[in-house]
């Protein structure tokens, strides 16, 4: 066994036990249960889930899925959220058709994401309790998304150095430019839905489906052409230099 290779062992062990952690104390710090409300939000997050696009330059995926689980995060017990982001996340992580499964893959995505959902949901709640000066709904909406972002972001940094070699920094820099715009996105579609609920309920979370599928095409349309610029660029140039 090499050096990488334990180590990156020990590190997808040592994101289980923090997974494992935060979800047993959002357990015990939840005591409010929406069961209708996190079974729809698990339906739509599962769903959407499914609905992925290969990142260019590392070996990786996004869902678009992520709306669904800051609602979650946001109005669902710590507990729940944690819940439906793991299950939301295994079902993400099965291979199509065809493909190996791997079951290593599998736990490390899903430890990933309950410990992002947890710590997110914990901040969430806690920081409402509080009702600090500064603790407006949109600066905690904020503050939960970029919890996720780093939640997830930092951690797939560190697995893809771990595995395939380079810079930390560098690869993180790259997941961050090419989420980023997602995770803003996500977060607008969350405080918006959040807010309409107050008055017409959760179901509005079902308008969100269609709109996800809608980024999820203009993003799979967008790097399928990002992958064949460079492509096509060298075949632009012999092209001129016959004429």
């Amino acid at each position: 066994m090499n050096r990488n290779t334990r180590l990156t062992q020990i590190f997808i062990g040592s994101m289980v036990l923090a997974a494992v952690a935060n979800a047993t104390y959002a357990g015990l710090h939840s005591h409010t249960l929406h069961l209708v409300q996190a079974a729809a939000l698990l339906a739509l997050a599962a769903a959407t889930s499914r609905m992925k696009v290969k990142l260019p330059g590392i070996t990786g995926n996004m869902s678009v899925n992520l709306p669904f689980l800051l609602i979650a995060a946001i109005s669902l017990s710590a507990v729940e959220a944690t819940t439906i982001a793991c299950l939301s996340t295994a079902i993400q992580s099965l291979p199509k058709p065809g493909n190996k499964f791997k079951p290593e893959q599998m736990l490390f995505n899903v430890s990933m994401m309950g410990f992002a959902a947890s710590l997110a949901s914990l901040l969430w709640h806690a920081s409402s309790q509080i009702q600090a000066a500064w603790a407006s709904e949109p600066v905690l909406l904020a503050l939960t998304a970029a919890v996720f972002f780093a939640g997830q972001t930092a951690p797939v940094a560190a697995i893809v150095t771990l595995t395939e070699g380079g810079l930390f920094r560098r690869t993180w820099l790259n997941i961050a430019q090419l989420s980023f715009p997602y995770y803003v996105v996500s977060a607008g579609v969350a405080a918006i839905m959040a807010s309409v609920s107050h008055t017409t309920g959760w179901q509005t979370a079902l308008a969100v489906f269609p709109m996800m599928y809608a980024i999820n095409r203009s993003y799979r349309l967008y790097f399928a052409n990002a992958a064949e610029t460079p492509r096509l660029a060298p075949l632009t140039r012999v092209a001129r230099a016959g004429m």
